[in-house]
């Protein structure tokens, strides 16, 4: 019987994996429409302050106790600060000079950037010569993505694009802070806090730099914006920690080669966007870098040919 049901089980984690990638290279999307009206700080404020209530729903329907401790939500603000605010900012800002396909293929570096901060900072997790040479074979797409010039003349397309890379890097650093000072806590109610922590730190920093937010805004904006918040934030933290039971963190980590597939796939049909053939070139080798860092795949044609 339990053999019966691991086809099923395994389709199931699949969808949702797949679903997962949807909703999160949507949001790369509903940016572009957004920021039409509204500055980037101000669409990340939109981003976690629309999904804190709809989180907590879910999370009291579950039955999670609210943390009391000062040190755990002194601990939120930090990881909403790292995994929310700042990337998200970053990445916003980055779209306001470049294409939603091309921020999503930058950001796909996520994976291999998280592996070798970790491996520097955390004992349990080492470096491994696979490691660097994925992070390498990272660092060389991003290179051809960005071509040459990008060491001889200043371009606002590449800062933009150093600008989503700053923040695979501050996701790359909230993975390390939230191993190490939220360890134990229920991973939904970690979700909850950090879009908590991250709304209490961009309500400030918008009303300083953007101003009081606008409501009146078109309806496509206004739908564009409860996507990125009902849809990219909070369903996808469900759907994320969901797949993590069901199919683990190593399955998990494929989502970061799904999302630029979507969220390309989104910006052509939509936006008219056109990927250059740099761009795609930098993906594949990206792509390539994730598949040694995962090394899954070479594991499985190594005992093909040992066969």
């Amino acid at each position: 019987m339990a053999n019966a049901s691991t086809p099923s089980l395994e389709l199931r984690s699949t969808v949702m994996l797949l679903l997962l990638a949807a909703v999160w290279g949507g949001s790369f999307f509903f940016a572009e429409i957004a920021l039409v009206e509204v500055p980037p700080l101000t669409i990340t404020l939109h981003r976690v302050i629309w999904a804190v209530p709809i989180l907590s729903i879910v999370v009291l329907f579950k039955g999670i106790a609210l943390p009391r401790a000062a040190r755990v939500w002194g601990a939120y603000l930090v990881m909403g600060a790292l995994n929310n605010a700042i990337p998200f900012s970053l990445i916003f800002w980055g779209q306001t000079q470049i294409e939603s396909g091309l921020a999503s293929i930058l950001n796909g570096t996520t994976a291999m950037f998280a592996v070798v901060v970790a491996g520097i900072l955390l004992r349990d997790e080492p470096l491994t010569k696979r490691k660097v040479i994925g992070a390498a074979l990272g660092i060389a797409g991003v290179a051809c993505i960005m071509g040459p010039s990008a060491l001889t003349e200043f371009n606002p397309s590449n800062l933009a694009q150093l600008a989503i890379l700053g923040a695979t890097l501050s996701y790359a650093f909230a993975g390390v802070w939230g191993k190490t000072a939220l360890a134990g806590q229920p991973p939904l109610m970690n979700a909850l806090g950090m879009l908590i922590g991250s709304a209490i730190l961009m309500i400030p920093i918008v009303f300083l730099f953007d101003g009081v937010p606008s409501l009146s805004l078109s309806a496509g904006v206004w739908g564009a914006l409860i996507g990125m918040a009902v849809l990219s934030t909070a369903l996808a933290y469900v759907l994320y920690f969901a797949i993590l039971i069901r199919a683990g963190a190593a399955n998990l980590l494929l989502v970061t080669l799904l999302i630029p597939p979507f969220a390309i796939g989104l910006g052509v049909l939509f936006l008219g966007e056109k990927m250059e053939q740099e761009a795609w070139i930098g993906f594949a080798i990206i792509a390539l870098g994730f598949a040694v860092t995962d090394g899954r795949i070479f594991s499985f044609l190594f005992r093909k040919v040992s066969a």
